[in-house]
């Protein structure tokens, strides 16, 4: 198997996720939250394997006819965006105006973020939220805080996509790797099991969820408070 037929199998991997992303869609169009969060981890999973195989086999020079940043993207948008602002307008998470507020919120930020071209920062990290509301909606189907905590922090997280702050990529920010991945593995973990047993109030995995979900949202912004040692 030549290294070009390889990346060419990267892209066609990335592209699985639009078929999730709609799956999930169809799924939140009937309401079926459990099944469509577990059609977004997925397509989390997927998001997460297919960076290091098209850096591995350099798709960019392989397979240069499809672009694979623009590919990513698109179904980013729609699995970390798009979806779960639908999921949490539809629930009773947020009824009446409230819904209308979050998601107008959602969808208008994440997309100026998307397009920002100074998303990134010199160590691989994401400067300013990442958009990943598909992983913050999951926790509050789980969690289910108060109406006024759930439009605080859509509020608070859509500022913070425009701020001065570091937000760590588990795989690529090389700094705290050791405990990041093994973090991102867990919370992938404990959201399918969260959704697969419907987000059950006396389940295990919220407590597993809340603690990666804080280590993942804050590593980012410690690393600028705390400093790098030379050489490490």
């Amino acid at each position: 198997m030549t290294r070009q037929f390889k990346a060419l199998l990267v892209h066609w991997l990335t592209a699985t996720g639009a078929v999730f992303a709609m799956l999930a869609m169809l799924a939140a169009v009937d309401e079926k939250w459990d099944l469509m969060f577990l059609w977004l981890v997925v397509a989390f999973a997927v998001d997460g394997i297919d960076g290091p195989l098209a850096r591995r086999y350099l798709v960019w020079e392989n397979a240069p006819r499809f672009d694979g940043v623009l590919l990513d993207l698109i179904i980013d948008y729609l699995t970390y965006v798009f979806i779960p602002a639908f999921a949490l307008f539809r629930s009773d998470l947020l009824p009446g105006w409230t819904g209308w507020v979050a998601i107008i919120i959602i969808t208008y930020t994440s997309a100026l973020y998307f397009a920002d071209t100074g998303m990134k920062t010199k160590d691989k990290s994401f400067s300013g939220f990442p958009g990943c509301w598909n992983m913050l909606v999951l926790v509050l189907f789980a969690v289910k805080p108060p109406i006024w905590i759930i439009l605080v922090l859509v509020t608070l997280v859509s500022v913070a996509m425009f701020l001065p702050l570091k937000f760590i990529h588990p795989v690529r920010t090389k700094r705290w790797r050791t405990i990041s991945l093994p973090m991102a593995f867990a919370w992938t973990f404990f959201a399918g099991w969260a959704a697969w047993v419907d987000f059950h109030p006396e389940s295990w995995a919220h407590w597993g969820l809340v603690v990666t979900s804080v280590y993942l949202l804050f590593a980012g912004i410690a690393q600028q408070l705390i400093p790098q040692r030379a050489g490490g």
